[in-house]
C-alpha cells in the first residue's frame, strides 16, 4: 500500500508544480503513455468497461501473499486522456487489499488532484464506470468468488 500511495503522492507533487490545466491535462496523458502494454488477447468484451465513450478495458489479478489478497490491475483506453485517467486510477488502486479499495473514494481523489472539475460530463461518467469497474472486481475479490 505504501507504495502505490507514494505513486499518487508524486502525482499530487507534480500536479502542484504544473501551473495550468493545459500543462496537467498533457502531464496526465504522459502518464497514460508510461502505461505497460495491454495484453491484445485481452481485450475482450468481458475486460471492455461499459459506460465509457472511448474504448475502455480493465483487468484485475488477484496475488496472494502472506494470506493477503491484493489486487493488480492494467488498463488500456484507445483515447490518450483516458489513458492517462487510467494510469491516475491504477495509482490509486493497485495492488491494495479490497477491503482498502472499497474504502477509497476515487472521486476525492481525482477532485483533490483539481482533475474533477476539468473533465467534461461524458470523461466524468466514463471514469465512474471504471471507478465501478474496479469496485466491483474488489467486491468479488474480497467475497473469494
Amino acid at each position: 500500500m505504501i507504495g502505490t500511495a507514494m505513486r499518487l503522492d508524486e502525482i499530487r507533487d507534480d500536479f502542484e508544480l504544473l501551473d495550468d490545466w493545459e500543462d496537467r491535462y498533457r502531464y496526465v496523458i504522459e502518464l497514460g503513455r508510461k502505461l505497460p502494454p495491454f495484453p491484445e488477447a485481452m481485450r475482450t468484451d468481458a475486460n471492455k468497461v461499459r459506460g465509457c465513450a472511448s474504448q475502455v478495458w480493465i483487468i484485475s489479478r488477484p496475488d496472494e501473499r502472506g494470506g493477503v489478497r491484493t489486487l493488480h490491475f492494467e488498463g488500456d483506453s484507445d483515447a490518450h486522456i483516458v489513458r492517462g485517467l487510467i494510469a491516475v486510477l491504477l495509482a490509486i488502486y493497485q495492488d491494495m487489499t479490497p477491503e482498502q479499495i472499497l474504502a477509497i473514494d476515487a472521486t476525492k481523489a481525482f477532485s483533490d488532484l483539481g482533475l474533477a472539475q476539468h473533465l467534461t460530463q461524458q470523461r466524468s461518467n466514463g471514469l465512474a464506470s471504471m471507478v465501478a469497474r474496479i469496485r466491483a472486481d474488489a467486491t468479488a475479490a474480497g467475497s473469494g468468488a
